[in-house]
């Protein structure tokens, strides 16, 4: 994965700047997230932590918490000569994972996203940075392990064909939520046919952010009741704004929210999911792939890689025929060595792709829904 860096901002041509008295609400606080990312024997991973004791963690992830959360620390100006060096100090203070490279994800800043804010605390801007690395032994302060990451999205993964649980689960409350209110219906199923693929509509296994945040409205996740009982209390007093209050329309449904993975704290599951959208929006036009893998590798690993990745199995023949007809992968020269069957041939990245190409993924195809 490459990128540029971003231009740094200038000093303020302000000589003596004078302090901003800043209203209680109206407070802002910087954090760093990290969605650290493994493969190991085809099950994609992500890094979590289950304690952290900085300023920005809640008492409960402070005393070991019950919800997986993403490495992330504060951003601390006198410490931090950047965003990015303060992140890689936080994840190895975490995990004890050195970090190779990093890629800024997005930031998230959403209005309540740390529920403290409800009590007059600083709102939590947090900037999320994606780094895809091979899985490692853990160590550091924040009892991190290793997660599926199907575990938080198990209707995203399409190995096995099309996850069962979309048919008798979602489908079923996402219609019962979108019918609870007749003004909204009619949107709201449109919202269920584009995200969720009904009948034979494609499948866009990028749009992972999307469907959760489809399900999260619709309170088919557990952070949403959660968030919800907080919110209730600003509701109560007439103060909570009306582009949130819009959001919690419809029936409750405990069976679906069960049904719907591991849940996160804060806003930690919508992060992954732009990240998971992330990374298999980029097998398409980048290399990612290959730094997941070691140097050496057969085919058949490079192809069930990327299937873990993207949720679905691929062709074969078409999948080896794009690799080597766009120049991604020469062979070695080498071979496995296996314990019977025939050995398999070694192959590596093609580097000089990079300069020839702006674009080199691996590429993956339309998925067809079929009952």
């Amino acid at each position: 994965m490459t990128s540029a860096q971003a231009p740094q901002p200038q000093p303020s041509p302000q000589a003596n700047p004078q302090p901003i008295s800043q209203p209680m609400g109206e407070r802002a606080s910087i954090g760093l997230t990290a969605v650290i990312v493994a493969v190991t024997r085809e099950v994609p991973r992500v890094l979590v932590v289950r304690r952290l004791t900085h300023d920005l963690a809640t008492p409960q992830q402070q005393a070991s918490g019950d919800w997986d959360a993403l490495p992330f620390g504060p951003f601390a100006p006198e410490r931090h000569r950047t965003l990015e060096q303060g992140l890689r100090r936080w994840v190895t203070e975490l995990t004890g994972l050195p970090l190779g490279y990093v890629e800024q994800l997005y930031t998230f800043g959403d209005r309540y996203r740390d529920l403290r804010e409800v009590d007059g605390d600083a709102r939590v801007v947090s900037v999320g940075y994606i780094a895809l690395t091979r899985e490692a032994p853990l160590s550091g302060s924040g009892a991190a392990e290793w997660h599926d990451w199907y575990s938080y999205f198990p209707w995203e993964d399409w190995r096995d064909g099309r996850p069962a649980m979309i048919a008798r689960t979602l489908l079923p409350a996402l219609e019962r939520w979108a019918d609870h209110d007749s003004e909204l219906a009619a949107a709201r199923r449109d919202r269920v046919h584009t995200t969720f693929s009904r009948d034979d509509d494609a499948w866009d296994y990028e749009r992972v952010l999307e469907r959760y945040e489809l399900l999260y409205e619709a309170g088919l996740v557990a952070e949403a009741p959660r968030d919800r009982a907080v919110l209730a209390r600003l509701a109560q007093n007439g103060k909570l704004p009306a582009d949130v209050a819009g959001l919690w329309s419809g029936p409750v449904q405990p069976e679906a929210q069960a049904a719907t993975g591991i849940p996160m704290a804060q806003d930690n599951r919508r992060i992954l999911a732009a990240a998971l959208g992330r990374v298999r929006g980029k097998l398409k036009y980048r290399p990612v792939v290959f730094d997941l893998l070691p140097p050496q590798f057969t085919l058949f690993q490079l192809q069930r890689l990327v299937e873990a990745l993207s949720g679905v199995r691929l062709h074969k023949q078409n999948f080896r025929r794009l690799l080597i007809a766009g120049g991604l992968v020469e062979p070695t020269g080498a071979l496995e060595v296996r314990t019977g069957g025939r050995p398999a041939e070694l192959y590596r990245f093609r580097r000089e792709i990079l300069r020839e190409r702006a674009a080199a993924g691996v590429g993956l195809p339309t998925i067809r829904i079929t009952e």
